[in-house]
């Protein structure tokens, strides 16, 4: 029986243990080798004292040592937190602390960077460090325990798994909130295993799939790509930082049957070059983190007729929601399609009752893909996760739905198109950004009044990030100084690509800054 995600490995390496599971340049491991590593790894988090439900962060660029890490934590009986390789300082001790991450597995030279942002977190005792160790020096960590993860013992192979149960928490995601920093978003075994078992059916993955990973594994679906190949038995090829001809290349030299990716993606692989380009192998290709175009679905639709479309929609909060099948692709490309295997979406409006086909209303998914909240956010999780608001009062209930926050509606035929978002959140490129986030590094530099970020609509990112602000009295820096200035402490995603210098901002009769006027342009 599969009840934790580590069992999804240890099965497929009971039953085909010579497959190749992962393959990382010109190196590939198999899942009996896979075991080998993850058990030895997990043996080392046990001896630096990892205890049943202690949080471990990883740092790492996509790697075998990435996947080893995340399978580790869980047969340790931890969980594991995938801090984004793009996050910069800042963003990275919030996640630590808010954690309370009490291991970090990131390589030597990060630690470097990161430099005293690690230090004064009042939970973190080891570090678990990769890589060359080059100049490091560890008495700049002086409080904490510094392994290097080469003198994980071979010994560590026979180690067993600590029990847990599937309903005992696996992972926390972190994600952008409507305000402020990242908010971690809690996910069971369960929630881990379900998803992959729905996203796996729907799409037919079985072993004979090559799957390419671009997405990170801090992502939700990049994570679920790791963990429907643990569980088909399937292979997982791992590429980073690909431009749009590599990625051709890739999917022809790797044998590519199917590819997960973002509106960016899709955009910029049109504009490579596609002489000779057939891809034969490319069984179906999917789409999250935004709206695909439905100009670029008509194009693929042309250039790779014999692959199969999934245009999907997603929250962290409860991984895939919904998904269009093929067949409807040509008839309803603007449509997000319906619910994924064992999952319920409901369209509610603000009475919670039921809204009638063609009324735009708010996306509510139950099933067992619902997280169990957000971690530290008991005032949040309580107004996001509640109960089906169509089941009767007088019944028990033991799982949550998740109300979204993105407005949808239903057509006659049960198919849900995607409206807007009840928030200002921002979605770019596949990232999730709250504006507030992005005006908070503004405001740190100590030379801006007011600043207001949102979105525009992009054909390449889905939507392109805006500020607007004013700067305090005296201030002689130009906007475009500025927007160098911050840009250098954000992860490149969040970096505005627009930035529009006024004498002052519009303000409400209560003194608020007018949010509304500012986004519209008539400011």
């Amino acid at each position: 029986m599969i009840s934790t995600l580590h069992d999804l490995l240890f099965q497929s390496a009971a039953r085909v243990p010579d497959k190749t599971c992962i393959v990382q340049g010109s190196r590939s491991w198999t899942f009996a080798e896979l075991c080998v590593e993850v058990r030895q790894l997990a043996g080392q988090l046990i001896q630096a004292g990892l205890n049943p439900g202690d949080r471990v962060a990883i740092h790492l660029d996509k790697s075998i040592q990435e996947v080893t890490s995340i399978l580790a934590v869980s047969m340790a009986g931890g969980v594991f937190v995938n801090v984004n390789a793009m996050l910069k300082g800042r963003q990275v001790r919030h996640i630590l602390t808010d954690s309370g991450a009490k291991v970090l597995i990131a390589p030597y030279a990060r630690l470097k960077s990161l430099g005293t942002e690690v230090d004064g977190i009042a939970t973190l005792r080891t570090i678990i460090a990769t890589g060359s160790k080059g100049s490091f020096r560890e008495d700049a960590f002086a409080d904490l325990s510094i392994l290097d993860i080469s003198q994980a013992a071979a010994g560590g192979s026979r180690q067993t798994p600590v029990r847990r149960i599937d309903r005992d928490l696996a992972a926390i995601i972190y994600t952008s909130g409507s305000t402020g920093l990242p908010k971690g978003v809690v996910l069971s075994h369960r929630n881990l295993v379900a998803g992959a078992e729905s996203i796996a059916s729907y799409l037919s993955i079985t072993s004979e799939d090559r799957i390419l990973s671009i997405l990170p594994f801090s992502f939700d679906y990049g994570l679920n790509q790791l963990t429907t190949i643990l569980l088909t038995g399937a292979t997982l090829v791992l590429k980073t930082h690909l431009s749009a001809g590599d990625t051709l290349k890739t999917l022809e030299n790797e044998r590519i049957t199917g590819l997960g990716g973002i509106p960016t993606l899709w955009s910029q692989l049109l504009q490579a070059d596609w002489t000779g380009v057939t891809l034969p192998h490319l069984r179906y290709i999917t789409n999250s983190g935004g709206r695909f175009a439905e100009q670029h679905v008509r194009e693929y639709r042309q250039r790779v007729a014999h692959t199969k479309i999934f245009l999907m929609y997603g929250l962290t909060e409860a991984f895939r929601s919904t998904y269009l099948d093929p067949d409807q692709v040509d008839i309803r490309p603007s449509s997000i399609g319906k619910a994924i295997p064992n999952a319920e979406i409901l369209v509610v409006n603000d009475e919670g009752r039921e809204c009638a086909p063609g009324e735009v209303g708010e996306l509510v998914h139950r099933g067992a893909h619902v997280a169990h909240g957000y971690w530290n956010e008991p005032a949040l999780t309580a107004e996001r996760f509640r109960r089906n608001p169509l089941q009767s009062a007088s019944l028990p209930h033991d799982e949550w739905a998740v109300f979204s926050g993105d407005l949808v509606k239903r057509d006659e035929e049960g198919f849900l198109y995607y409206v807007g978002r009840k928030d200002h959140m921002i979605k770019t490129s596949g990232f999730r950004v709250s504006p507030t986030e992005v005006e908070e590094y503004f405001y740190n530099t100590g030379l801006v009044q007011d600043a207001v970020a949102f979105s525009v609509p992009d054909p390449v990112l889905g939507e392109r990030i805006k500020v607007t602000l004013s700067f305090r009295p005296d201030v002689t820096l130009g906007g475009e100084e500025l927007l160098s200035m911050v840009a250098r402490q954000m992860p490149s995603f969040m970096v505005p690509k627009e930035i529009l210098v006024l004498p002052s901002l519009p303000k409400t009769s209560s003194g608020k800054i007018d949010r509304p006027l500012v986004c519209s342009g008539a400011a």
